[in-house]
């Protein structure tokens, strides 16, 4: 038995919202260990650490679900667009964090049309 593939547009989508999930996973743990804990300050506050941790592992957990082609993709990616945009939130109230805001919008709109009802 053959696996069933998505028609190309619905393919392209989740490639792309897996490659954003990969990048936010691993633009929000660098930024984490290379500027945020030498930063110090409020870049160390628990909330804003937590928040980051939880980012990058609700993407990789997304970017996970999409690779396996998993039916509750759209489940895993409707949260991970509500932790990216708090990540992003958070992010924007420091100084230098603008990768990582970038990284974690551009996340959240690809998760947002992974859920959204095919026309």
């Amino acid at each position: 038995m053959q696996p069933q593939h998505a028609p190309h547009g619905d393919h392209t989508n989740t490639d792309d919202c897996r490659d954003a999930c990969t990048t936010c996973a691993q633009m929000c743990t660098h930024s984490l260990f290379h500027h945020c804990l030498t930063a110090g300050g409020q870049h160390v506050q628990p909330d804003h650490v937590r928040l980051m941790v939880d980012c990058a592992a609700i993407c990789e957990t997304a970017a996970g679900f999409m690779t396996r082609g998993s039916p509750l993709h759209a489940a895993v990616c409707r949260a991970c667009a509500a932790v990216c945009r708090a990540c992003a939130d958070s992010c924007r109230q420091l100084d230098d964090m603008e990768a990582c805001v970038e990284a974690c919008e551009r996340c959240e709109a690809a998760c947002r049309t992974m859920i959204q009802p095919a026309a």
